[in-house]
C-alpha cells in the first residue's frame, strides 16, 4: 500500500528538525451543497532545517519519529513519483 502524500504550507519552523505544515482540504457539504474548507496541522520531520515559514512542501507519512511526528518532508521530485 503506497504512503499518502499531502501538500501544505509551513506555518512554524521553530523546533529543531521539525516543521508544522498546514494542509487544507476542500469538499462539498452533503446537505448544504456548499464548498467547505477544512485545515489540519501536521508535524513533519525536516532533517536539514531548510524549509521556512510560508514554503509550500510535500509531506509523506512514515513510521513514528516522535510522540507527534508521523510525517516527513519530501522533495518535489519524490512527490512526482
Amino acid at each position: 500500500m503506497p504512503k499518502r502524500v499531502l501538500q501544505g504550507t509551513v506555518v512554524s519552523d521553530k523546533n529543531d528538525k521539525t516543521v508544522v505544515v498546514k494542509v487544507e482540504r476542500r469538499f462539498t457539504h452533503p446537505v448544504m451543497k456548499k464548498t467547505v474548507r477544512m485545515t489540519k496541522k501536521y508535524k513533519a520531520h525536516d532533517e536539514t532545517n531548510q524549509h521556512k515559514v510560508g514554503d509550500t512542501v510535500f509531506i509523506q507519512e512514515s513510521k513514528p519519529i516522535s510522540k507527534d511526528k508521523r510525517w516527513v518532508v519530501i522533495t518535489d521530485q519524490q512527490a512526482q513519483q
